[in-house]
């Protein structure tokens, strides 16, 4: 998986991408949403192995999880804009199988249970693969990590507002 920073890193970027208001609430939200697919590490303290649909990268990071809980959220909070709020927590949601499926290990991602329970990896696996545990992210591992995440998230994520902020300062 990558770390939580850079989940969070991808949710205030998707966050500001797709909304010029600055929503807070939606912020926060959507970078909890980014950072929710690993409550399922949970699972192994239940016996529930990694393979299983609710395992680790299992039920919690496929498109239909995203679904349900950005409708949840949607209808919870966003009585102004329904559409935003909707599209920014499913993306920001979606984004955290994103980033693991290009990650340097694991079993891979469950985009589609649990109507097809095969596990994926994209082609480009350049982000070194996070510890599970807060000890193992403090090592020489962890600074790895930190590496790969500034360069394959933190730079593009950072290029992208910096052309959105140009561009909206040279209109």
């Amino acid at each position: 998986m990558a770390s939580i920073f850079g989940h969070a890193v991808v949710g205030f970027t998707l966050t500001k991408l797709l909304s010029n208001k600055n929503l807070k609430l939606l912020s926060c939200l959507a970078i909890a949403s980014t950072i929710l697919p690993d409550i399922d590490v949970l699972a192994f303290n239940f016996g529930i192995p990694y393979e299983h649909s609710f395992g680790h990268r299992g039920f919690t990071h496929s498109i239909l999880f995203a679904i349900h809980w950005a409708t949840l959220l949607m209808f919870i909070f966003g009585e102004q804009n329904k559409k935003l709020w909707w599209l920014v927590i499913f993306l920001c949601t979606v984004s955290h199988g994103v980033l693991d499926a290009m990650t340097s290990g694991g079993r891979g991602v469950g985009f589609f249970i649990p109507f097809y329970n095969e596990r994926f990896f994209f082609p480009f696996r350049e982000i070194v693969v996070s510890p599970i545990g807060i000890g193992k992210f403090f090592s020489e591992w962890g600074m790895k990590v930190i590496f790969s995440e500034f360069k394959y998230i933190l730079i593009p994520c950072f290029l992208i507002l910096l052309v959105k902020f140009l561009n909206s300062k040279f209109k």
